[in-house]
Formats: C-alpha cells, structure tokens, sequence
C-alpha cells in the first residue's frame, strides 16, 4: 500500500469520527445557566498564541485569569493539563473541530 492510500484512510477514519461526535454532542450543551462561562472568542498574539479570552457574560480574561476559573470549574468546556512545565488551557477533546478554542472567532 501506498502512502497515498494510508492517508486516505486515516482521512476516512477522521472524518467518520468527527461526524460521530456531532452526532453524539447534539443538543448535549445546555443552553441553561449551568453557571459556568463558556468561551465565545479569542485573542492571539503574532505567533498565533491564544494571550485572551471572551465569555458568553462579555467578560474578557487574560491566559491566568481563564486557567484559573477554568481549574475553579468556572469555565464550561475547557481542560486544563500540564506540560511543558506549566499549565495549559484547552478545548475540551469532543472530536468536533469547529469548537476548538483555536478555531473560535477573534475579539
């Protein structure tokens, strides 16, 4: 098999997935006050580094402020893990791309 065909299996398999976990995520965000924030917009820096985010109460919070809130539970949606050597804020990993924080619109 060629290199070709390997990707376009794993294209395959990629795809199928994210059509899965739309599926399966539909309707599953409450669109009740659950009491937590979710993030609606990003801010980057040069190198396309997230620096800030916006919530869905129009708050706008620095990287600290959100890994915070986020590891207070106050954020919905979002991870916080540890690597190299510090914290890092991400999407929660529900396989569909459009929500990614990277892929939210800028503020």
């Amino acid at each position: 098999m060629d290199q070709q065909s390997f990707e376009q299996i794993y294209e395959t398999y990629k795809n199928a997935g994210e059509q899965q976990a739309i599926q399966e995520n539909k309707g599953n965000r409450p669109l009740a006050n659950t009491g937590k924030e979710q993030i609606v917009a990003v801010r980057k820096n040069d190198d396309g580094d997230l620096i800030a985010f916006k919530t869905d109460a129009g708050r706008e919070l620095d990287y600290i402020t959100a890994l915070n809130d986020a590891k207070a539970g106050k954020l919905a949606h979002v991870d916080v893990f540890h690597k190299y050597g510090r914290d890092i804020l991400r999407s929660e990993p529900d396989g569909i791309k459009e929500n990614n924080l990277d892929r939210l619109p800028d503020f």
